[in-house]
């Protein structure tokens, strides 16, 4: 019988019982964990590893609690970081030191008032270690490169309790695999220190298309991104909801004035007139509050490929067919594909000097599709059946790896696509810092 009321006596932190319904992502909605540790402070997370591994007790890392796959809970016992979310700059050096269970919300607002940042994500709930451990690919990272390149250092709790610090000097193999290696796999990460730079205004945009010029769009600002200065960047989509026709969309940050922006957009506005064409100029952080994602929640599945050249007519025909034929659900969010454009400053680090692997990505191509609680069995699995006809047909244009920040529980050579080339040297990394594999879920190292 696990003893709990020992780990209770060790900690400063709030030991809760069993919670349900922790996922971000209600498709895991069901998981239990045994028990919920909200830690005081980094002196709670070595405690409770020790103690954990002692009792012989499954122990997950719940930092945002964004994992798509619903790695951020489990039957064992759940970590809750939330209470390490302190921020300090330091302005003599530039450096930025964040707790490791620090959401987008707190940064933002911890930052604005210094007028720095570094690459940060666009959901105010999305927590930075899990951003940072899978590279951290935000609206700035064209210009300014992902958020793990903007990484100093970072404070790890390894398997067997005790604590290291991880940079270019300390534990060089270690920072290397926590810049891209995912999540969970290494350690628990306290702690992260970045180099920030000024907060450069710009300008932002949401312009709608209807359905019928969805592959002239879709052509056309790729070859918008394919020249475009770093300072652009853009998501590229295609969705339906319910019984609606599909919308195209383009929503985009640009470190540079509107005026710029609309003459960036001019061949896209050439295909075809839009609908909505919402082109202004935005300081950095009030750009960063219109481009904050939100969702009506309920469950979801995404599934990622990354390309490093534009998709063709016949593929973007092929997604936007799939869209067509869709099969519904309940979920206000609907399904679609949407392509990130990447390159620039992301595609000029050398893909070894990292674990993330993507450097030769032009885009991401994300797929996805959701349901509502109430929708019967059969509209869940015709949804999934859909997304995986979709994401094999993909194959054919966009045959690359996958994204870990987008987890996706039924990837099948799921090494190969998170971590290429850099798949290897991760798993030796591992062997040395964790060889008894204490931190693991179905897609650890």
């Amino acid at each position: 019988m696990t003893d709990w009321p020992a780990l209770a006596d060790l900690v400063d932190g709030d030991l809760r019982p069993a919670e349900t319904g922790m996922a971000l992502n209600q498709r895991y909605a069901g998981t239990r964990p045994a028990a919920v540790l909200a830690v005081a402070g980094a002196a709670d997370v070595a405690r409770a590893v020790a103690w954990a591994r002692s009792a012989a007790v499954p122990l997950t890392v719940r930092g945002g609690g964004h994992s798509y796959a619903g790695y951020g809970s489990s039957s064992g016992l759940v970590l809750d970081l939330g209470g390490l979310a302190g921020v300090r700059f330091d302005r003599a050096t530039g450096l930025v030191s964040v707790g490791g269970g620090t959401s987008m919300q707190a940064l933002y607002t911890a930052l604005r008032p210094h007028g720095v940042t570094f690459p940060l994500g666009n959901s105010d709930t999305v927590g930075i270690g899990g951003l940072t451990l899978g590279g951290g690919v935000t609206t700035i990272s064209r210009a300014h490169g992902l958020t793990c390149d903007a990484l100093v250092s970072t404070e790890v709790v390894l398997a067997d309790g005790t604590t290291v610090t991880a940079s270019a000097r300390e534990h060089p193999d270690l920072f290397w695999a926590c810049r891209g290696g995912g999540g969970g796999n290494f350690g628990v990460n306290t702690s992260f220190t970045f180099r920030t730079r000024a907060a450069p205004d710009g300008s932002t945009c949401l312009v709608l298309w209807s359905w019928p010029h969805a592959v002239e769009v879709l052509a056309t600002m790729q070859e918008i991104m394919r020249t475009a200065p770093d300072g652009f960047s853009a998501r590229i989509g295609i969705a339906r909801s319910g019984a609606e026709e599909g919308v195209v969309s383009v929503v985009g940050h640009h470190l540079g004035p509107a005026t710029e922006l609309r003459e960036l957009l001019a061949p896209a506005f050439a295909v075809a007139r839009p609908d909505r064409a919402d082109v202004a100029d935005r300081s950095f952080w009030d750009a960063a509050t219109y481009l904050h994602h939100s969702s009506v929640g309920g469950a979801f599945a995404v599934r990622t490929r990354c390309t490093p050249d534009a998709i063709d007519d016949a593929g973007l025909a092929t997604l936007v067919r799939a869209v067509e034929q869709w099969p519904g659900s309940g979920n206000p969010d609907g399904a679609g594909a949407a392509l990130f454009a990447w390159g620039g400053a992301i595609n000029r680090v050398p893909v070894a000097d990292t674990a993330f692997p993507h450097r030769a990505a032009r885009f991401l191509l994300s797929l996805d599709t959701s349901w509502a609680a109430a929708d019967p069995e059969a509209v869940v699995r015709a949804n999934l059946e859909w997304l995986h006809a979709l994401y094999a047909a993909a194959g054919e244009f966009a045959p690359d790896g996958a994204y870990v920040n987008f987890t996706d529980p039924d990837l099948e050579d799921w090494r190969r696509a998170y971590y290429g080339p850099n798949a290897e040297r991760l798993a030796a990394v591992k062997r040395r810092y964790d060889p008894d594999r204490f931190f693991t879920f179905p897609q650890a190292v």
